[in-house]
């Protein structure tokens, strides 16, 4: 029977990690991805002022109640300020991802990276977060720069930043933080075993 390389070893325990810590993840989310909701927050009174009366944040859910003026269909187009709310969570599914990867590589100082891994995987689940939130503004607004009292470059900037954190970000930074933090067993591992798939195999023996 042909024994396993590591780098198949590496992939087939990734993807059990992946199964196992998602499930438990997602029983915790709302408390993990907590302070996500923290930094969006900050980020909205700082970056949109002019938007952004009030935001709360609690487990699971971040609410912003906005200074923009939409019509309200059931008050027979009355206009009424626009609330906006998301799940921080939603944003935040790299973490599993990352632990899976770091587990499977099981190399030292696990407890350390893993903490350091979760701590560096807010900021950017944060601006996926505040994206989305600011991307629901400007559609409820139905792009009226006129409306947001905003320039056309920053409507397109909240469009792409929007593309960017929902399409991008949340799986690829988390395995970008993991490939450096785990660097030695990348090298050693991945690609080594890369290196020797491409190799040409020896021809028979006669």
């Amino acid at each position: 029977m042909r024994r396993l390389t590591p780098l198949t070893v590496f992939v087939l325990s990734a993807f059990g990690w992946i199964v196992v810590l998602t499930a438990l993840w997602s029983q915790v989310s709302a408390w993990t991805s907590y302070p996500v909701g923290v930094l969006s927050h900050m980020a909205l009174e700082q970056g949109a002022p002019m938007w952004i009366r009030q935001a709360t944040v609690t487990p699971g859910n971040i609410e912003v109640d906005t200074a923009v003026s939409v019509p309200v269909p059931e008050q027979g187009g009355r206009r009424g300020e626009l609330t906006v709310e998301a799940n921080p969570a939603r944003y935040a599914y790299g973490l599993p991802i990352f632990l899976a990867l770091l587990f499977a590589a099981r190399g030292k100082g696990l407890g350390w990276r893993a903490v350091a891994g979760w701590a560096l995987l807010l900021p950017g689940q944060a601006f996926s977060l505040t994206m989305s939130l600011l991307m629901q503004i400007v559609m409820a607004a139905q792009t009226n720069i006129r409306l947001l009292r905003v320039s056309q470059w920053q409507m397109e900037a909240i469009i792409y930043g929007y593309q960017l954190g929902s399409l991008v970000l949340p799986t690829l930074v988390p395995i970008l933080l993991w490939l450096w933090l785990d660097r030695r067993f990348v090298q050693d591992v991945l690609v080594r075993g890369w290196r020797d798939s491409l190799a040409p195999s020896a021809p028979p023996q006669s």
